[in-house]
Formats: structure tokens, C-alpha cells, sequence
């Protein structure tokens, strides 16, 4: 990850970023995020699979995927694009048109695959961001070891790994995935 010593306004960061792939604000400062590549491109497309398949049939939401901004801080400013996003009706009511540009949490799922120049204690810091903010679930997919963890405020993470089943309880009744779905 490549930051940028420039500091930014969220508003500066919509207007010169805000329709740009490849970048993000965090704590007031512009980054750079390389290009993670087809393996990466392949499980945020499983990820948002999985999910919007459950979601759609039950009218429980919208799953939007390729870096949405989330707005995760206003002072410094954070902007951060997750790679697949869950917001519930109840957050994002139905009858209201899709946002464009950011979104302000509340919001039920982040997802964040672990692209290869990431690392473990980077996407932690990530979803400790996406949690102060009001994301209700952060989900980080690891590729290189087949797992999943699931953060969720004040609560240690849950390590799911390739034999295990996923579950969702407090935001998704009924949703169970192998996690290996995630990787195939």
C-alpha cells in the first residue's frame, strides 16, 4: 500500500478521487492501492455471489461490490473501498435511490479479501476502521491460507478456515456457507 503524504478534506477526496479506481483516504491521507490482480478479481465475485444470492430472493438488501466508498471518519477524513458491501433495507430502505459517491455507515457487511501486498495487521486496523464507523461486520477472506475472519466490534475475531462453515446470525438469519465456497 502506497500512502501518499498529501493531506485531504473528504470533499476534496469525492471530488479528485471519487470516481477513480485505486484509491482511498485514510486518516486524511491519500493511498494508493496497487492493482491486486484475477485471483483477488475471482473471490470478491464469489464473495458478492454468495452473499446476493442469499439476500436477493429474501428482499433483505442491496450487494454492491468494486470498492464502494464507505465513509469511515470525518475528522481526519477516511474513505475506505471495500470489496463487497452488504446494506440491509433497513439501513438503505428500498423505495431510496442507489447512493453515488460514499455511504455513511450504518451498514451490516464489509467484505476485504487479502489482495498480496496487504497485510494481516493492515486489514485488522481496516476493519477496526469499518467498525468504529458503524459497520456492523467486517469480513476479511484470505486466499493464501483459505480462511475467513469475522470482526465484529468489541469482540475478538473469529477464525474460520477452509473445513468450516460460515454463519451470520445477527445480520444474515439463516445464511451458511463452507467457507471453501469462497475459494473455489
Amino acid at each position: 500500500m502506497n500512502t501518499i503524504v498529501e493531506r485531504m478534506t473528504g470533499e476534496e477526496f469525492l471530488r479528485l478521487y471519487g470516481d477513480r479506481d485505486g484509491f482511498e483516504l485514510a486518516d486524511g491521507h491519500l493511498v494508493r492501492l496497487p492493482m491486486p490482480g484475477f485471483e483477488h478479481g475471482e473471490i470478491c465475485g464469489n464473495a458478492y455471489f454468495l452473499i446476493r444470492e442469499f439476500v436477493k430472493p429474501r428482499r433483505l438488501g442491496r450487494v454492491f461490490t468494486n470498492d464502494p466508498f464507505i465513509r469511515t471518519r470525518t475528522n481526519p477524513a477516511g474513505f475506505r473501498g471495500a470489496d463487497v458491501v452488504y446494506i440491509s433495507y433497513e439501513s438503505l430502505p428500498e423505495t431510496t435511490a442507489t447512493p453515488k459517491g460514499s455511504f455513511t455507515p450504518p451498514l451490516e457487511l464489509a467484505i476485504e479479501v487479502r489482495s498480496p501486498f496487504d497485510s494481516l495487521a493492515e486489514l485488522a486496523d481496516k476493519a477496526s476502521e469499518y467498525l468504529s464507523a458503524g459497520v456492523k461486520v467486517v469480513l476479511v477472506l484470505d486466499p493464501e491460507v483459505e480462511s475467513a475472519a469475522i470482526y465484529r466490534l468489541d469482540e475478538n475475531p473469529l477464525r474460520l478456515h477452509n473445513g468450516d462453515e460460515l454463519t451470520l446470525p445477527d445480520i444474515l438469519p439463516g445464511f451458511a456457507v463452507p467457507v471453501k465456497r469462497f475459494f473455489e
